[in-house]
């Protein structure tokens, strides 16, 4: 690869200089532009980078490369390269020269999943060579002192919280079908144009606020303060979508969000006046949320067949199905069961599927005792 000249801008944090710049894609692929050092369990342990998620690559590839009609991708994070080397700086200009039989291969200290992304996307359709990406350049940095700079991106640096991204794939949903979209990746859209996330954070504010709801202000959203929030939103939010706006789950087939919102309401109403003696505490956390979203599908089909989705229909469903729980999770439908320190606050993924598969036992068994003669 030539020498190349590219404006920058130099940058000096202490003792180290970096500079910021950008440059296209076909210089950083370029062939010895870069060195991506792995730290494999099975080297010499010189690496200090995580091993390449292939997936995580893709992802991008494929996001940029379905960007290059409308022009509309874009990677503002910038990828971080450095060399134990010194850059030719011309103050006059504010350019750098790049001669990589001099300085390179430049290390990668943060960005190699971007980087492994763009070569795909540019292996598929030659317009991505002339992509262009934000590179920061630390110079005269020991091999040493660049995985202190990786471990230091790589610990510090936080993703966005989840509850503020189903915030923002919300809005995204409700804007879907009224404003021009840039190009998302594809994991992205199609959770979009799914509009579960939507609908599911608008059953959370619903019971967060309404009046009589056993949720009011119990539920911690986005960016707010944690004060008396039992569940935060994100957890809630995805009980619901994994549950509750689910194909077998009847209340989908109300086609109405009004009642929707009203029977998930009510069925919480239902759920409280039961089990919530004031110390009840573990029924407003994530184990009460996970199994009673999960046991609303045999439930609402219950309902449904009653043609019934009142607060009093459910409470006597409830108590019925509570009294015919057998084994070890029959203490299920008692206040105690789920106060602060008893078999509520000890259960795992697994035993949670336990008892809601006990639950639903007994939801049916009284209806199967009457049908069923011999």
């Amino acid at each position: 690869m030539p020498s190349i000249v590219i404006p920058a801008a130099r940058v000096r944090q202490g003792g180290l200089t970096l500079f910021a710049t950008a440059l296209k894609v076909k210089d950083l692929i370029a062939k010895d532009f870069y060195s991506v050092e792995t730290l494999d369990p099975n080297s010499d342990d010189t690496g200090y980078q995580r091993l390449l998620n292939v997936a995580r690559a893709k992802k991008l590839a494929d996001y940029i490369l379905k960007g290059q009609d409308s022009q509309d991708a874009f990677l503002p994070t910038s990828i971080f390269l450095a060399t134990d080397k010194l850059i030719d700086f011309d103050e006059q200009n504010n350019t750098i020269a790049i001669d990589t039989n001099t300085v390179g291969p430049f290390s990668v200290v943060d960005g190699q999943h971007r980087l492994e992304g763009l070569k795909m996307a540019a292996q598929k359709d030659a317009r991505v060579l002339e992509f262009e990406t934000p590179v920061n350049i630390a110079v005269n940095l020991s091999k040493i002192a660049q995985m202190c700079h990786f471990l230091i991106v790589n610990t510090t640096q936080k993703s966005v919280d989840k509850s503020v991204e189903q915030r923002i794939i919300a809005r995204l949903s409700d804007a879907l079908e009224l404003e021009d979209m840039p190009s998302l990746p594809k994991w992205i859209l199609k959770t979009v144009e799914r509009g579960e996330v939507e609908k599911a954070i608008r059953l959370v504010d619903y019971l967060h606020e309404a009046e009589g709801s056993p949720w009011r202000g119990k539920i911690l959203m986005a960016n707010a303060d944690g004060e008396g929030a039992t569940i935060n939103q994100r957890s809630f939010v995805k009980a619901i979508v994994k549950y509750v706006l689910t194909a077998n789950n009847p209340i989908a087939s109300l086609n109405d969000f009004e009642r929707e919102k009203k029977v998930f309401l009510n069925y919480w109403k239902a759920i409280a006046s039961q089990l919530d003696d004031g110390n009840a505490s573990v029924l407003y956390k994530y184990n009460g949320v996970e199994l009673f979203c999960k046991f609303s599908i045999p439930f609402f089909t219950k309902l449904l067949d009653r043609k019934s989705f009142t607060v009093s229909t459910m409470e006597e469903l409830l108590s019925s199905c509570f009294e015919n729980v057998e084994g070890d999770y029959a203490g299920v439908g008692h206040p105690d069961w789920w106060s602060k320190g008893n078999k509520a606050s000890f259960l795992n993924a697994g035993a949670i599927n336990v008892v809601s598969q006990e639950m639903a036992k007994a939801l049916h068994k009284a209806s199967l005792t009457n049908a069923i003669e011999l």
